[in-house]
């Protein structure tokens, strides 16, 4: 079983949980939840009718980031032929944390399930994050 699908926009890292000072309850960050939602809305779109992978898996993850306006044609070219990485924020782990986490229950029943992990960075015209769930 496979599934793969894109998710057009910004990335977004998994953000720490935050702090409440009157309650003292801690609360995950209304950007993270509404990105973690917003991947599962394209997985249940891209798969109506799914069903949770029950054995390991593997995730490929690749992370599209937007080229900066002020970079010169010629890094922009590089950029594009992979010769240049982004080095900037959200860091790859938090990349997968949210990715992973936007899953549990969807794709997969939880996460520990994931045996193989893929994760790059690159840059792209447009940004946007493309995922891949398969058994193994």
């Amino acid at each position: 079983m496979i599934y793969e699908f894109e998710v057009p926009g910004e990335i977004v890292g998994k953000a720490r949980p935050r702090m409440n000072t009157r309650t003292g309850r801690a609360y995950t960050p209304t950007k993270t939840k509404l990105y973690e939602y917003g991947l599962r809305q394209w997985f249940c779109m891209n798969y109506p009718n799914f069903k949770q992978i029950e054995n390991r898996i593997k995730v490929s993850i690749v992370a599209y980031f937007d080229i900066p306006k002020s970079t010169s044609k010629k890094k922009e070219a590089e950029m594009l032929n992979q010769s240049i990485s982004p080095t900037k924020k959200p860091d790859i782990d938090n990349i997968t944390k949210i990715v992973l986490d936007s899953m549990n229950k969807f794709a997969f029943k939880d996460d520990t399930q994931v045996t193989k992990l893929e994760v790059e960075k690159k840059y792209a015209t447009e940004p946007k994050i493309y995922v891949k769930i398969e058994e193994y």
